[in-house]
């Protein structure tokens, strides 16, 4: 410790290099007893340079190490500088050492040439760069719990960026820097750092305390004497012994707290020695490992200008900036249980080990490279995290590893490992000499296996020269027989497929492998098992012969699922593996907890609950029943309490019984007894119970890592899958159960639910299987609107439906094949195809050429010409989204859509653009767009997308490889291809084939230069997939069946209209006014009819689940016309099963809209049970006839329509695409608006709630949809669009929050209209609708 503060004095710096507040290094200036004065070491210099520059050869090292003190010349400094060696490289022909300047403080690469030994003459004076930190100020960081969903600064092990910014900023922006020796730690000097700024002081200890970058931490080691305290400090030239000393910094504490110091020495001595009693009462810990806390005692404190510091001693045990700032890390003492409960959430989180390890909770303890360390920061590395610190040791030692884990895609679990075992070249010295990987890593596909290679090539710079090398083979057997292994490659990288066909033409590949990495083993053995195992049995038979018993064995295997595969792998090839599972529900697969899913009604959760508990067990149960609330809690330990089971509860409101609690469950029970408690989950991790036998999930658990949480309260009775026998009798052996109760209000997690228990191996209830069959259709009706899943569309198949976001079904509405400026549709024959945006090997955005009359290329023509004129060339004031401008690349002008606007940056606004007639994304900044004329917006964009059918790539890969899409597009970019159309779905188009046709120059001949799909194959890449096109036609089958069904049953809906008004039918559908329609019934009603069920039925109890779940279907079915067609189809099934009826099968729907549905469920469900069958017999008797009947008329479709207004325009959305030869009258009261779509002709005759001004009303098509904007006479808010109501218009609410404040709707009117009844466009003439009511 330093002397006391009678000789301490402020000295002046300047600062070298900072790092962080924790390192930065400085330079002493002035002179005195302090410091070695500046002239010696400019002599120092000097002499150094005049040495060395002799090139004498006795002072040139024979070896270097790391560490070593030497002398080497700086090219930027042009002078030799003592240094010391940090790290060694070796390069092509000369070694490179990475050098510290101790003057300099510089770190630089030096050529190993430009190294000289020290001479000890030159080494007298100490380093001149003096490295410094602050005194007793350490670093915290933000720490959010996102299960209490709180945020608090907690100390952290390394300091912010944001604070090392903040700290080089205040250095930077000071005229002087000072600083005041407190202590010294080896080569740190502990300073209070001052600096002035415009004429003011500041302590930057203080601030970084009172900006909340740092905290004080005030330990006994800052106040006792030390033996490395008491070390003399050459580096500073000190002559006083700091033995006996105070430390001074506690006499600088009313500094910081702006108060004055009395100047007298006798009274500053009686302050120190009262300080350090004080100080040396605080940091003596108390009987129960605790340390006093006084900072009871400064909370009544008088802040004054002016204080004593002898008569207030209090202030100096903590610091009053600290004590100021709301810091969240004051404790104070509580009780017992609020101790215990206070620890709820923040335990460690819970892992299944196979063999004892001690994690590496930090990367400096973890056994890795120096230079590894160093790089992993470089890169902003935060870890080791969880997973890592467990696996990290076992890998790094060469053993056999299985990891499972949520983050078990990330490479960096077993990469810096294996690059520190590689590192030891020792242990490879058996091994014969010849070429061949020391190590490989097995990636499930081409695009994991390029990371993996990238992260190894960051990495492997680190260690020794590796030299790792990618391989990706295709079925090209010429190209596996020409692969040479690089001279010095220890590492190859490739896919199970692509290693086996290696395998056959390079036998002798395994001769050196010591280390077999399989990443993904779980995706690996889903998609490759046999070739993963056949890799596996070659490399046993390899490592397995005499000569390697020296040599490394090691198998890792890292992945996010446990499976039985890798049950097999650990038994069969594997040595004593250590098993790391940080993903507890994986774990408890592994640990073979017995899963059971129980269905039952919310309402009868606990009676269902009692069933399951076993009264009288054969051996001792230990039962976990978890809840999300106090009251269920409350609720479930009466019931069960009630059923005379021993029970316990524990909750956030039983601190008092908490510890009982514990007390209870851990006392040692005897067979046949069985002990219950009911929790929830916040108090799981204070408990830290492993040993319970079963666990009731009475509430959903609210995530995955919730419900590991709750497996893991059973890892004491998990099964280890490496004990003898362990697998002889599974279902005798387990002896932990989970059981899940599934209730009708948890049906959005039936998929996942599912999707575990198939990967468990458990047993499927069928319910269960019916009931998420249910579900994904419904969701499948749901995603109607989103685009056709681009997977489906390349291969034909979805490689997983039930997680795909896109469609799956073909929509005929957006689907239907757009039609070409001439008006035709092209479904099929040849075509002129020109490829201008190459998205992968098959699938590119184009135009269709039309070689008579091309109408872009004129277009095209006509917009250089207009925007030549520099007049013309107008930037777009105030740039909107979907709306069109030009662009121009070069001496071409493109037309553009925008799609995005991001925020502003350099004052410029960058926009996100699509280029509608070439079909790829760009961005620009928004002055580069120009306005467009309305001339050039006419024609349609001509981007049309086209897929190369019937081939898809090999290895059951979804992506192709990269070197397959770059030859591609090389090869075909911009040149004319004749191709056939085999299918068209909305603005996509499969062709098949896609031929590269060429005229010979003179000759009336044409050849055939390539064949796109030919190419693929050849180069091996690529294999057949003749089902491609089979399974779109499939799906179009399909729509084309619904749309028949639903066009049949709409028009049942349209002749039974008039059936319906008549009371003796449906009097619940009567209204008061006898002038309305019957779509008019308000909207309770309306569900209610719909679903045949009253509000009272459906809370019965005697309702049965699968009621429950229709009438939900019927609720939702506003947000989704399609959901109508299922839930009343499915309502009749239930009906029937319901009441022993055997009902005709139900009305095939697809499109339906609410009203509908609730004409068709009064009409034939609520007339009474009686008469269900001979309603249902009618209905179908009169679908047939109105089918006859649809057959000879030819009608006029009216059109969807959304509207929304502004106070002086109205807006009229048009739902429909594609359309052809639209016209738009404008009149002062009315709007006639007509097209044709496809073979549909639509017109809308609309007769307006006010008067429009006619002449500046417009129609234009926006996103390829009519829209007609309406110029108001007055300026008003209109409260519905038409003077009478028609149920195909209704407002559009994507624009309800701007018209909120302003909006004329009467409060509850947004209710309603969200409810807006929308119906499909087959209905009955536009003249049917004139007689109805207004509109919204």
């Amino acid at each position: 410790m330093l002397a006391s503060q009678k000789w301490i004095k402020m000295i002046e710096v300047l600062i070298l290099k900072i790092e962080d507040p924790g390192c930065f290094w400085v330079i002493i200036k002035g002179s005195g007893p302090f410091i070695d004065s500046e002239m010696e070491y400019k002599k120092l210099q000097t002499e150094i340079n005049q040495f060395y520059n002799r090139d004498v050869e006795e002072v040139k090292p024979l070896t270097l190490e790391e560490g070593q003190v030497c002398v080497v010349f700086c090219q930027e400094l042009g002078c030799w500088c003592r240094a010391i060696v940090k790290s060694i490289l070796f390069c092509a022909d000369y070694y490179l050492a990475e050098c510290f300047l101790v003057d300099y403080a510089k770190y630089i690469p030096v050529k190993a040439k430009n190294i000289r030994l020290a001479v000890e003459q030159f080494m007298q004076l100490p380093y001149r760069a003096k490295k410094f930190r602050l005194y007793c100020t350490k670093p915290v960081t933000l720490c959010i719990d996102f299960c209490e969903d709180t945020a608090k600064i907690v100390p952290a092990k390394r300091w912010d960026s944001a604070a090392i910014q903040y700290f080089q900023n205040l250095l930077k922006g000071t005229t002087q820097i000072e600083a005041k020796l407190c202590d010294k730690e080896e080569d740190n000097f502990d300073v209070y750092l001052y600096i002035t700024i415009k004429d003011e002081k500041v302590c930057v200890n203080d601030d970084l305390v009172a900006k909340n970058f740092a905290h004080y931490v005030m330990t006994s080691e800052n106040t006792v004497n030390s033996a490395k305290s008491q070390k003399r400090w050459p580096s500073l030239s000190l002559k006083a012994s700091p033995e006996n000393m105070l430390n001074p910094a506690l006499a600088f504490w009313p500094v910081l707290m702006k108060t004055k110091i009395h100047s007298s020495e006798v009274g500053a001595a009686a302050s120190d020695s009262f300080l350090e009693k004080t100080y040396k009462k605080i940091a003596t810990p108390d009987l129960n490992g605790k340390t006093e806390s006084t900072f009871g005692a400064a909370v009544d404190f008088s802040f004054k200008e002016n204080i004593d510091i002898s008569a207030q001693p209090a202030v100096h045990i903590n610091r009053l900036l600290q004590f100021l700032n709301p810091d969240p890390l004051k404790t104070s003492d509580i009780s017992y249980e609020q101790q215990v409960f206070k620890k709820i959430n923040i335990g460690q989180p819970p892992v299944v080990l196979s063999n004892k390890t001690e994690p590496c909770s930090t990367l400096e303890t973890a056994p890795l490279l120096v230079d590894l360390k160093k790089a992993l920061l470089q890169n902003k590395f935060l870890g080791p995290n969880l997973t890592e610190s467990y696996c990290w040791p076992p890998i790094a030692r060469g053993c056999d590893s299985v990891v499972i884990s949520h983050h078990g895609n990330n490479p960096l679990l077993y990469i810096p490992p294996i690059l520190t075992f590689l590192q030891s070249g020792s242990c490879y010295k058996s091994l014969p000499t010849r070429n061949g990987p020391v190590a490989l890593i097995v990636c499930p596909g081409w695009r994991k296996a390029q990371l993996v290679f990238e992260l190894l090539e960051k990495y492997g710079r680190c260690s020794r020269p590796l030299h790792p090398l990618l391989i990706l083979l295709g079925l090209n057997k010429e190209e596996a027989k020409n692969v040479k292994l690089r001279r010095g490659c220890e590492v190859i990288v490739t896919t199970p497929q692509s290693l086996l066909r290696l395998l056959e033409y390079h036998g002798l590949l395994f001769l050196r492998l010591c280390h077999l990495v399989f990443d993904e083993i779980d995706n690996l053995f889903s998609e490759a098992s046999n070739q993963i195992f056949t890799i596996l049995e070659s490399y046993k038979k390899t490592v397995s012969v005499g000569e390697r018993e020296l040599t490394p064995h090691q198998i890792v295997a890292v992945g996010s699922h446990w499976n039985k595969h890798i049950e097999h792998l650990t038994k069969e090839f594997m040595n004593d593996p250590y098993i790391v599972i940080t993903a507890m529900e994986e774990a408890s697969i592994y640990g073979n907890v017995q899963q059971v899913v129980q269905f039952c009604l919310n309402c009868e959760r606990t009676s269902t609950l009692v069933q399951i508990l076993d009264f009288a067990p054969s051996k001792a149960q230990k039962t976990l029943i978890f809840t999300d609330s106090v009251d269920e809690t409350e609720m479930v330990y009466k019931a069960v309490e009630s059923s005379s089971m021993y029970c316990l509860k524990v909750h956030k409101d039983t601190e008092f019984y908490f510890k009982h609690a514990i007390e209870q469950w851990g006392k040692k029970i005897s067979s046949g007894t069985h002990i219950v408690l009911v929790l929830t989950d916040d108090c799981m991790p204070s408990l830290g119970i492993t040993d319970a036998t079963c666990v009731v999930h009475f509430s959903f658990p609210a995530s995955p890592k919730v419900f590991g949480v709750r497996l893991h309260s059973m890892s004491d009775n998990f099964q280890n899958v490496l004990e003898e026998g362990s697998s002889i009798d599974i279902q005798v052996y387990t002896k932990a159960k989970s059981v899940l109760l599934l209730t009708e209000r948890i049906g959005c997690h039936a998929v996942g639910v599912l999707r575990y228990l198939e990967h468990a191996g458990a047993e499927i209830p069928p319910e269960l299987h019916d009931f998420t069959a249910g579900i994904l259709e419904a969701k499948e009706d749901l995603k109607l609107s989103e685009p056709l899943c681009q997977y489906l569309k390349r291969s034909g198949v979805c490689k997983d439906m039930r997680i795909c976001p896109d469609r799956h079904r073909v929509n005929l509405q957006i689907d239907l094949p757009r039609k070409m400026v001439n008006n035709t549709i092209l479904t099929a024959g040849h075509v002129t195809i020109l490829p201008l945006y190459i998205v992968d090997a098959t699938n590119y955005f184009g135009r269709i050429i039309d070689k008579q009359k091309d109408q872009y290329a004129t277009l095209a023509e006509e917009m250089i010409e207009y925007f030549k004129k520099v007049r013309n060339k107008v930037s777009a004031e105030m740039v909107e989204k979907q709306a069109l401008y030009g662009v121009q690349e070069g001496d071409v002008f493109h037309r553009v859509q925008v799609l995005d606007i991001s925020q502003k940056e350099n004052n410029f606004l960058y926009v996100s653009i699509k280029y509608i007639d070439e079909g790829r994304i760009g961005q620009v900044q928004g002055h580069q767009l120009f306005h467009l004329p309305a001339r050039f917006q006419i024609l349609p964009p001509q981007a049309v997308e086209f897929i190369v059918s019937r081939v898809k790539p090999i290895d059951n890969e979804i992506e192709w490889n990269p070197k397959v899409t770059r030859y591609i597009h090389h090869k075909i970019q911009g040149k004319l291809h004749e191709a056939k159309i085999v299918l068209a779905l909305g603005n996509t188009v499969w062709v098949d084939p896609m031929v590269r046709v060429t005229k010979l120059s003179g000759l009336k001949t044409s050849i055939n230069e390539y064949n796109i799909r030919s190419e693929i194959l050849s180069m091996g890449m690529g294999t057949d997939n003749p089902e491609h096109i089979i399974q779109l036609q499939k799906l179009c089958e399909n729509a084309k069946l619904l749309a028949h069904e639903e066009k049949t049953l709409q028009t049942f809906v349209g002749s039974r209209k008039e059936v319906l008004r008549e009371p003796h039918v449906a009097p619940e559908l009567q209204v008061a006014d006898p002038g309305t329609s019957p779509l008019n019934v308000p909207e309770q009603d309306a569900i209610s009819l719909q679903c045949g069920v009253t509000e009272q039925d459906a809370a019965s109890p005697h309702c049965s689940f699968v009621e429950k779940e229709f009438i939900d279907l019927c609720n939702s079915s506003q947000a989704t016309l399609e959901n109508g067609s299922m839930a009343l189809s499915k309502l009749q099934a239930a009906w029937g099963r319901r009441d022993g009826l055997e009902l005709p099968p139900p009305v095939p729907m697809k499109i339906i809209s609410r009203a509908t549905l609730g004409i068709c469920a009064g009409g034939l469900l609520t007339s009474g049970l009686e008469d269900t069958c001979s309603k249902q017999t009618d209905a179908v008797f009169e679908l047939k006839k109105a089918e006859e009947r649809a057959q000879t008329h030819h009608k006029c479709f009216y059109p969807e329509i959304k509207w929304f207004q502004k106070e002086d325009t109205v807006t009229v959305k048009i739902k429909i695409r594609n359309i052809c030869d639209h016209k738009c009258e404008f009149f002062g009261d009315k709007v006639v608006f007509s097209a044709f779509s496809g073979d549909k002709f639509y017109m809308a005759d609309m007769k307006l709630h006010a008067r429009i001004l006619k002449g500046k009303s417009v129609c234009v098509i926006k996103n390829e949809e009519p829209m007609i904007i309406l110029e108001k006479e007055k300026k008003e808010f209109w409260n519905r669009l038409l003077k009478h109501k028609n149920p195909n218009v209704s407002f559009d609410f994507e624009h309800w929050e701007d018209l909120e404040d302003k909006s004329p709707f009467p409060v509850g009117a947004k209710t309603h209209h969200t409810a807006a009844v929308l119906v499909t466009e087959e209905m009955e003439e536009s003249s049917e609708y004139s007689e109805t009511d207004s509109d919204d």
